[in-house]
């Protein structure tokens, strides 16, 4: 019962949070108003601001949020003790992770949309806003390379999920053009297209894998399909960043809505399957989070470093994630339809992510502690699964099987990206098989959730970073023909494919080689957007002591990660690291001197209120009924 105990008792503690602290701030601090005209009704052009039905927007904020960061952090974080890694979960998505969504959200919204890096040059000063440009361009540089590595990494060890997930995408945009057309729900087309998708996963699993690394080798011959730079990982990566660019230019409404709304129903039911799988596996005895790994690590692999301040760095997005204040105010706000939509959209969007890195904790642990196994293809073509047995032919299951998969002897870095996601998909695999569903149907359900949610947030990432680099290049004459949206959009693109490809060690791994970097410039992306939010209210005389005590912590604890990164003896410039110390040291730069900005203003600016923005023109102003925000 301690697995069950252990996930009632968090989902009740985020329960309690949304309705208690989430509602003060909303109300108290925030003082949301739904008379206020919000920035998708002020500029409504129905290609990125249109005002929409929040289940809607909460569908598209919290798919694009979650992506694999939930995942693939807390699944490294166990190696530490399940405990340490939840209470953070709990306690960072409650008090810092869903601050800052919902203070870079309301902020947003209360400045026609625009990003935190713009904000930033009118709360704090001009040179402040380019400097958070940099970051922020920095980290979506990084986040596009891993991600898209994420994805084409999933389809390589996963072929069942390739037909699931590339049929969700012509099935959005036929309930974008129909609801369009229609002014119709979304709702009930939605699940008739979730139908859709878990059909496509049977097939997927039993009929029809698609497995490129065959498809080449047939097509290419095996010597030509062994060049590295035709590998499926390197191919997969090309087609994923070529769709980016596509729907990231395309109308919200058309493609970026509907899939994250119908992505969001497939989460929901994914959830809800876990956790009544969960409870059934917990009661029956099947599942033992005590009995499975210890509560607190006592050995670690080689080359783990130390818990503090690296657990609070590694879980990331699970507990506080600096990506969200883009998505917040990248996109997220531009389709709020009122204001009093925040709370459920900024708020709860990450506690609801935070029950999903609760979910993801547990079955790294009393999930995989059920039994792990091995892939094979049968003689259709499809795939099945055998379980992993001890010496005596038993089924290794309990603690032997989680030091199975958490293979102490590879050590720190040997535990790599298959092995992450493997431990997630294959212990939520085992609790959907306690109520009865077949284990190769499981882990198709759930490696096709991750595979979704790591697409969603690659191409709402190649979007934020298009606005990122349009404010970038249009600063200046030089970069200034740069700024379209096509230009930018292809900068972008082209910047995340040369790393993710050419940056590593083997061609495709550059997304890997970047990994490290991943959470500490998160966290400190974190750091700088509630101080962006900080500067808000102190120019306002409101409290903020509840946002200045998490500013502080996700400044200080990613930069000790960062220069331990660096400096350590086993650290980057030791390794000669070129590319990640380059990295490393521009982000350390960039953030003590925006910090050095900030503490010069901070105490001139209490109760003055920034520049106001300029009269929008007549024939901006737009009608504030939505033409599409029907859920």
């Amino acid at each position: 019962m301690s697995t069950l105990i252990v996930a009632v008792l968090s989902f009740v503690g985020f329960i309690v949070a949304y309705n208690t602290y989430g509602r003060w701030l909303s109300k108290k601090i925030f003082d949301l108003d739904d008379n206020r005209e919000v920035p998708s009704k002020q500029l409504q052009d129905d290609i990125d601001f249109c005002p929409t039905d929040r289940q809607i927007v909460f569908g598209h904020h919290f798919t694009s949020i979650a992506g694999t960061g939930p995942i693939v952090g807390p699944a490294i974080a166990v190696f530490w003790g399940w405990l340490p890694a939840l209470l953070w979960v709990v306690f960072g998505s409650i008090f810092v992770g869903a601050v800052h969504d919902l203070g870079s959200l309301i902020v947003s919204l209360r400045n026609r949309g625009q990003t935190v890096g713009e904000i930033a040059g009118r709360v704090i000063n001009k040179r402040a806003k380019y400097l958070f440009l940099l970051v922020l361009a920095s980290a979506l540089m990084v986040v596009l390379a891993i991600f898209g590595l994420v994805v084409a990494s999933i389809f390589a060890f996963y072929p069942q999920t390739v037909l699931p997930v590339w049929i969700s995408m012509p099935i959005a945009i036929a309930l974008g053009i129909y609801t369009r057309k229609k002014d119709a729900h979304l709702l009930f087309p939605s699940l008739v297209a979730l139908v859709i998708v878990y059909v496509s996963i049977y097939v997927g699993v039993y009929y029809l894998p698609v497995d490129l690394t065959a498809i080449l080798q047939n097509v290419l011959g095996p010597d030509l399909a062994a060049n590295p730079y035709l590998s499926s990982l390197v191919i997969w990566t090309v087609i994923l960043l070529i769709y980016c660019f596509v729907a990231s230019v395309l109308p919200v409404w058309l493609l970026l809505q509907p899939r994250d709304y119908v992505n969001s129903h497939q989460l929901l039911v994914a959830l809800a399957l876990l956790f009544v799988g969960l409870m059934v596996a917990s009661i029956t005895g099947q599942a033992d989070l005590w009995n499975s790994t210890p509560a607190v690590a006592q050995e670690l692999p080689a080359g783990a470093p130390p818990i503090f301040p690296f657990l609070f760095i590694t879980i990331a997005c699970g507990a506080c994630s600096g990506f969200h204040c883009l998505v917040s105010s990248g996109t997220s706000s531009k389709q709020v339809e009122k204001e009093s939509d925040a709370q459920y959209i900024g708020y709860g969007a990450m506690l609801l992510e935070g029950g999903l890195a609760v979910i993801v904790i547990l079955a790294c642990c009393a999930g995989v502690g059920m039994g792990i196994y091995q892939g094979e293809r049968t003689a259709n073509g499809g795939f099945t699964y055998t379980a992993v047995t001890d010496a005596t032919g038993a089924p290794m299951v309990g603690q032997a099987a989680w030091e199975m998969r958490y293979s102490m002897a590879k050590g720190w870095n040997g535990f790599g990206l298959r092995e992450l996601v493997a431990a997630f998909v294959e212990g939520g695999a085992n609790f959907l098989s306690a109520i009865g569903i077949p284990l190769e149907i499981g882990i198709s359900i759930i490696a096709v959730l991750v595979a979704n949610f790591a697409a969603t947030t690659l191409d709402t990432a190649t979007r934020l970073q298009r606005y990122v680099l349009q404010e970038l290049f249009d600063s200046t004459p030089i970069t200034r023909p740069l700024a379209g949206k096509y230009a930018a959009t292809g900068v972008a693109v082209v910047s995340a494919l040369a790393i993710a490809v050419f940056a590593g060690p083997v061609p495709g791994k550059g997304g890997t080689l970047l990994w490290p970097l991943f959470g500490a410039m998160n966290q400190l992306l974190a750091g700088l957007a509630m101080m962006v939010t900080a500067f808000y209210l102190w120019r306002r005389s409101k409290p903020i002591w509840f946002i200045a005590i998490p500013m502080v912590a996700m400044l200080i604890l990613p930069a000790l990660a960062m220069y331990y990164n660096l400096f350590s003896e086993n650290g980057y410039l030791a390794e000669r690291k070129v590319l990640l110390s380059i990295l490393g040291i521009s982000v350390l730069v960039l953030q003590v001197w925006m910090l050095f900005e900030a503490i010069l203003m901070w105490p001139r600016v209490k109760g003055v209120l920034e520049e106001a923005l300029p009269p929008l023109p007549e024939k901006t102003a737009a009608s504030s009924k939505p033409k599409y925000a029907k859920a």
